[in-house]
């Protein structure tokens, strides 16, 4: 698999024309659809703190959700690979945007906070430990320029 490429993509469509298009920054709407073939569509909508519908995805929340996604996904498949019975897993991760002067903006960081429930409490040390290769095998944590770190809560069933 060492120098495969994979290629991905979407379809994302604007739907916030008003009337009048962009002829005034506060004319128009933010919301867009995000679709693939044979997916299930994503409303999308920019950051309420930028005009956008707070009911709809906004960028920053699905990159979060992306980085969560991956790290979850690396960490099942060691997990299991290592004998190591996971029963249940849920992440609520946070991420920090610093807003610059000029209105552009970037991640300082991103937060994950998984709580993973294993079958066997013997299995803790293995289980936390499990998290750091799973970030260092993570694609889309490996893509971003700044840090994402894991606070892992390690429970029994």
């Amino acid at each position: 698999m060492a120098g495969t490429e994979h290629r991905y993509g979407c379809i994302v469509e604007w739907q916030g024309n008003r009337g009048d298009g962009t002829r005034a920054y506060a004319a128009y709407g933010r919301e867009h659809e995000i679709r693939g073939l044979g997916k299930p569509s994503l409303p999308g909508s920019a950051d309420p703190a930028f005009r956008g519908d707070p009911t709809r995805w906004n960028p920053e929340e699905l990159l979060v959700a992306s980085l969560t996604q991956c790290h979850m996904l690396w960490y099942l498949h060691l997990a299991a690979d290592a004998g190591i019975v996971v029963e249940a897993y849920v992440d609520q991760p946070e991420g920090t945007m610093r807003m610059a002067k000029d209105g552009s903006g970037h991640f300082t960081r991103v937060v994950l906070k998984p709580r993973v429930v294993v079958a066997d409490a013997g299995d803790h040390p293995r289980a936390a430990a499990l998290h750091g290769e799973a970030h260092a095998k993570c694609f889309i944590a490996n893509s971003v320029n700044f840090p994402v770190e894991c606070w892992p809560e390690i429970v029994s069933a």
